[in-house]
């Protein structure tokens, strides 16, 4: 079908296209609910194929702009809702120049022509920080949708592309995108009660089942190929840790536009504090900063050590210093040359020395990285390395967002992992090479912190995965 085919047939079927989403309302409105989970609230979007505006009015964007090829779709999409603005636009030939924090492509990738071209367009509306979001038919479907279509079930559509995931990662890669994270959503596309709720607010969230959804939900980001120059704020949570803290500044090299070492001492009963106080004394040519925290734990040392600091980059480094500080560039580097927003340790790969840790704490932490893969979308082989990296300004976004998961995270690990995931930051690993202590003892109890994390990971479970499943059954 040419392009001008194609354009008849959406001009000519607008008012028949909302008479079958009405009758597929249920379908319409899941996807809704799912594009309202990745996309915040108050944000710039536009939706390319915007249809009648549904989906674009359903985000509550703080400004939102559809587009659409067929000029009937338009006049409807505005008389629906006036408080948003449609143009006459097309994908394929852009004209639009506005730049947006979303982008949404739903169930448009099949109608094409030519599909690379349409996502390099899309590459001008995009900033640093935008994301774009395309839902797509899982292929394995087309032989019911085209049964769906023969029993008039389903509005029959040209003959459709049929991209998998894998294309269109192609795609997005060819035209310089990455992918953030994908998810497979949709058993049941029609209302049944009950079984909708177990079909698609549990089953489908399973593994293996998971691949057999309906629809494709991917995010991705543009990605900025010039190196940044950025200050470095390394923090240093230190509880009875006096012997590593002058190698903590000693070891760590110099790198970024300007660094700040943060100590935050925790209560220690072996004169840490009184060490940091020598040691900055004694490093006159460093900016170091000492505080005590004020409550217990780990994540509160790290949190109240993010709150103080002023540089455009944020370090964790644990003063046990069985990550080696020598590593440190390279976290730098991964943000500094966009390969990811969010930068983790990872001490799983390489061979450990004898002590560095306990059996039963690695199989803990192999079954973490995959069950935390699975949660969030992204691969992570290792949630529990000390050493994790970000820009200030995230970290911003993530603690002021930090009610939806709650504050209840002792370690500050998966408080930062979900708060980066459910704000669709890029998760990228650094290997690191995992060394054992050369002062002090762990401060980890494998059982009591284990079951602690089990907790945590199941109540995450609840609000990724399993929301609409659990709150129905709740009502």
């Amino acid at each position: 079908m040419t392009d001008k085919e194609m354009l008849d047939f959406y001009r000519s079927t607008a008012e028949k296209r909302e008479r079958w989403n009405r009758r597929n309302s249920f379908y319409h409105r899941t996807l809704e609910r799912y594009f309202s989970f990745i996309i915040p609230q108050g944000k710039r979007v536009i939706e390319i194929g915007c249809g009648s505006g549904n989906l674009l009015n359903a985000v509550r964007p703080e400004y939102g702009l559809g587009i659409d090829f067929a000029p009937e779709v338009v006049e409807i999409a505005q008389a629906k809702y006036p408080h948003l603005r449609f143009e006459l636009d097309d994908i394929e030939n852009l004209q639009t120049n506005e730049t947006f924090d979303y982008i949404i492509i739903s169930d448009l990738m099949g109608s094409l022509w030519d599909a690379q071209k349409a996502i390099h367009n899309v590459r001008r509306l995009c900033h640093r920080q935008t994301r774009v979001v395309i839902s797509q038919y899982n292929f394995l479907w087309e032989p019911i949708i085209k049964l769906l279509e023969f029993l008039h079930l389903k509005q029959k559509l040209p003959l459709s592309n049929w991209f998998s995931i894998k294309d269109t990662e192609s795609l997005l890669q060819l035209e310089e995108f990455q992918t953030v994270r994908m998810e497979k959503k949709i058993l049941l596309p029609c209302y049944i009660p009950v079984l909708h709720s177990l079909f698609n607010g549990f089953l489908v969230n399973l593994p293996v089942i998971t691949h057999l959804g309906l629809v494709n939900l991917h995010v991705s980001r543009p990605v900025w190929n010039e190196e940044r120059q950025l200050s470095v704020s390394i923090v240093i949570p230190a509880r009875n840790e006096r012997g590593n803290i002058e190698n903590a500044i000693r070891r760590t090299p110099d790198f970024g536009t300007h660094q700040e070492f943060i100590f935050i001492e925790g209560n220690s009963s072996d004169n840490t504090y009184e060490e940091i106080l020598r040691v900055q004394a004694a490093c006159t040519d460093k900016d170091i900063k000492v505080m005590k925290q004020t409550g217990k734990g780990k994540g509160n040392a790290v949190r109240e050590a993010f709150d103080v600091a002023t540089g455009d980059v944020l370090m964790i480094l644990d003063a046990d210093l069985t990550m080696p500080p020598e590593e440190l560039p390279k976290f730098y580097n991964a943000l500094a040359y966009n390969k990811g927003e969010f930068i983790n340790g990872c001490r799983l790969v390489y061979p450990m020395e004898k002590n560095a840790m306990r059996f039963l704490n690695l199989l803990g932490n192999k079954f973490f990285g995959w069950f935390f893969s699975y949660l969030l979308g992204q691969r992570l082989k290792d949630t529990l390395c000390g050493t994790k990296v970000l820009f200030k300004k995230d970290y911003e976004i993530i603690k002021a967002n930090r009610s939806f998961f709650g504050d209840f995270d002792p370690f500050g690990d998966f408080d930062l992992l979900f708060g980066a995931a459910k704000q669709n930051l890029k998760i990228i690993e650094i290997i690191i090479r995992y060394r054992d202590r050369e002062y002090g003892s762990t401060q980890i109890s494998r059982f009591r912190h284990g079951l602690l994390l089990i907790k945590m990971s199941l109540f995450a479970a609840r609000k990724i995965k399993f929301t609409e499943f659990l709150s129905r059954k709740k009502r």
